[in-house]
């Protein structure tokens, strides 16, 4: 069975970092784009950042830019989130999710497989 289990959520003041990390069983996770999207209350998933497969491709949503990055480690089946210089508005659930789809990276409908989230909570 698939499974995306994402950590390192939790509750951070604003400017503030937290790293998120996913691990993935149950699937050759290089053979997987690997991707972050996030729902806050009332919206819908949002891409947040997306990894080819490799970390020489990465991919991230406008407001992301310049202040997430993220990575995989294939021989650890891992993918992670850092969040740097946080903000309200990023507080959301966050998911970790992953496709073999050859399609737009961007693209949920792509992605077959997802965690569960993990909450990230910034104030102010």
């Amino acid at each position: 069975q698939v499974q995306l289990v994402e950590s390192g959520g939790g509750l951070v003041q604003a400017g503030g970092s937290l790293r998120l990390s996913c691990a993935v069983s149950g699937l050759t996770m290089k053979n997987y784009r690997m991707a972050w999207f996030r729902q806050a209350p009332g919206k819908g998933r949002e891409f947040v950042a997306g990894v080819e497969w490799s970390n020489t491709q990465t991919y991230y949503g406008d407001s992301m830019k310049g202040r997430f990055m993220i990575s995989r480690d294939n021989a650890k089946n891992l993918v992670a989130l850092q969040m740097n210089s946080l903000r309200p508005e990023d507080t959301a659930v966050y998911y970790c999710a992953a496709t073999s789809d050859l399609g737009h990276i961007k693209t949920i409908s792509g992605y077959l497989y997802w965690g569960q989230g993990t909450q990230v909570t910034v104030s102010s």
